[in-house]
Order: C-alpha cells, then structure tokens, then sequence
C-alpha cells in the first residue's frame, strides 16, 4: 500500500506527493471524486482512496504548527 498526499489540483490533472517527496501527475478521473489540496490518498490492489484518518491527523498537525508559530 503506497500513500500520497494531493499536493494540488491543475484542472483535470492532480498532482500528488509521493512518500518519498517525487510527485506524480495523475488525470483527476483515475481519483476519487471530491478529493481537495492535501487531502491523504492510498494506493491499494490498483485503485486509490481517500484515507479520512491520516488526512485528518494532517490537518490537526498543520493547525497546531500554525497555533504554536503564532503564540
């Protein structure tokens, strides 16, 4: 299982950031529908998907980065 992060969207392109910080360009279609900007997707028996809990646990780290950079 591989695990990539949506680095961005460029139209019908999305470009992920692989585990090992190369990025990939994908066709928005071969991904799951609704995926946004850092969302976390796994690649698994030839499909992704998104993974809700490594992409929440994210967003927690980000915003306490962020909290603790502002105090």
């Amino acid at each position: 299982m591989k695990r990539f992060t949506i680095d961005r969207i460029e139209g019908a392109k999305v470009i992920l950031e692989c585990e090992n910080e190369d990025f990939v360009s994908l066709d928005a279609e071969a991904l799951p529908k609704g995926i946004k900007e850092g969302d976390v997707l796994m690649f698994e028996n030839g499909s992704y998907f998104l993974d809700e809990f490594e992409t929440q646990k994210r967003k927690e780290k980000i915003k306490n980065l962020m909290k603790s950079l502002l105090e």
